[in-house]
Formats: structure tokens, sequence, C-alpha cells
């Protein structure tokens, strides 16, 4: 009988997954880096047991093998209130940015005048399938940073300036996160770049990350490697340190400092005189004569 991991799943089944993740966005469970890349890998799975995978750590149903099934699922969270100010980031002759973890649970807004603004999504807490940016440039730069794989609707007028997407947007047809800008520049520049083309960052390394990584370089043509590198992920040699429990990686360090300190004491007795120094390098062959 064939193993129901092994099983292919159908499209039906990956929208299902699609979307449980991003019901667990909103939840706060998932940033839009962490959403979109597991959003990628469940239309890249084959089987349930990849399928399955994606979800492993989240609450609530999983895909069809049953696996990852929660009794109750999480209560959502409340609607947002309508009518609510969109926040907004500004540079005035200097630079305004907005990294690391931090919440996006309405509009924002980018405003750079003379100076610079840099909006780093790919860490938020994105509390919706649909992100809107304002960005408006006199004289300046609006950099807004998301993670390769989402749509980029962008849109606006520039005079004397320049708005421009440098992004590995996914295939048509892909219920992915939505990105809207709408741009406003004079004699400046907006510009929303990726992964790719910026520096990257710290990414956690899953059951599912190794052939989500392989299948997603295949298709844009680069080495898998390559391709971990340019999103910050441990090389392959490496990536099992990951899964390790804090007692096993405690052991490890201390069996590099029983190797350490016996190195040093071999070292030491040596330069007392207690243990015979190392023979001498064998003396270099003759130089041949013609």
């Amino acid at each position: 009988m064939n193993d129901p991991g092994e099983l292919r799943v159908s499209d039906a089944e990956r929208e299902a997954v699609v979307e449980r993740l991003r019901e667990a966005s909103v939840e706060g469970r998932l940033t839009l880096a962490e959403l979109t890349e597991r959003t990628e890998a469940a239309y890249l799975a084959v089987t349930y047991g990849e399928l399955a995978q994606v979800t492993a750590d989240l609450p609530g149903p999983g895909p069809a093998s049953g696996v990852g099934v929660s009794p109750v699922p999480p209560p959502r969270p409340p609607a947002q209130a309508e009518g609510k100010k969109r926040r907004w980031f500004v540079a005035v002759m200097g630079d305004t940015k907005r990294r690391g973890k931090w919440r996006v649970d309405g509009e924002i807004g980018g405003a750079a005048v003379m100076g610079d603004v840099t909006l780093d999504l790919r860490e938020a807490e994105v509390r919706g399938n649909e992100i809107d940016i304002m960005a408006v440039s006199v004289m300046g730069d609006v950099k807004i940073i998301v993670p390769d794989g989402v749509d980029v609707d962008l849109s606006g007028v520039t005079i004397m300036g320049d708005k421009k997407i440098r992004v590995q947007e996914a295939p048509p047809g892909q219920n992915v996160p939505v990105v809207r800008v709408r741009a406003y520049a004079i004699m400046g520049d907006v510009k929303i770049i990726g992964d790719s083309h910026a520096d990257p960052i710290r990414r956690g390394w899953f059951a599912w990350s190794d052939w989500w990584l392989e299948r997603r370089a295949q298709k844009a043509g680069q080495s898998p490697d390559a391709l971990g590198h340019s999103l910050g992920l441990p090389p392959h040699g490496m990536r099992d340190l990951h899964r390790y429990t804090k007692e096993q990686m405690r052991e490890v360090k201390r069996e590099i400092g029983r190797q350490v300190r016996d190195v040093k004491r071999q070292a030491r007795d040596i330069g007392r005189g207690h243990l015979p120094p190392p023979p001498p390098p064998p003396p270099p062959p003759p130089y041949p004569h013609r």
C-alpha cells in the first residue's frame, strides 16, 4: 500500500493550505517573508508529506493527510477599525529607516524631502493579504524592501524623477501577498526592491526548506547554494545546526573547548621540555641539475 505522505496533492488542497497561511499571518504568527516563502512552498509542494511540512508548526487544520490538526481552531483577531489613519515615516534632510520586527495593521506612508526613507517589510507582521503604501519623494529617495515572491502594484506620478520595481514576482494566478504602492516623486526616486537586491535577513531553516530552495533555484536558473546565500541562509553543511537542541549545542561547544585545551596543553608541555618536540620537516628534494 502506498504511503499516504507520498500521494500527490491537488490544486484545491494547495489553495487550502495557502488560505491557512494567510490566517496565520493575520493572527500574527508569520512575518511577511515567512508568509511569502511558505506560500511559494505550498504551490511547489507535490506530495501530502511536503504540504504538511509547510504548516507543521502552525495550529489549525493542515492538509488532507490529517497532519497538524488542532481540535479547536484559534479565534480570529477583531476586525480593524474603519477610518484608521495612515502611519507615516518622514525624513526631512535626513534619514528614516524602519526595519526588523514591526507590525503593519493599516495603511502606511513614506515621505522624503531632501532625505531618505527606507521601509523594510520582510520581518513585519502584516495583518492582511494586501499592504497599501503611499510614497512621496521631493528631491529625496523612498526605498521599500519586500520579499521576492510578492505581487507589486505600482502607480503614481513622477516629475523629473523615477519609480521602479526590482522584485522577482510570483507567477500569475497565485494567491500571494500584494504590495500596492502609490508613488509621487518630484526630482526624487521611489524604489521597490526584493531580497535579491537587498541585504539578507536572518531566516530559520525548516524541514521544507531544502526542497523549496532546490525547486525555486531551478525556476530561477540558479544553484541552490547561490540562492541560499542571497537569502542569508546557512551553507548546506551548516543547516543541520539549526535543528540541534540547546543542550546538544552546549555539548558541541564543550567538546570543542576540550580539544582546544588539549592542544594548548601539548604546546605548553613541549615548550617546557616535558614532551619531545615534533620531528623537523624533511628537507626539500635536491634541485635537479641539467
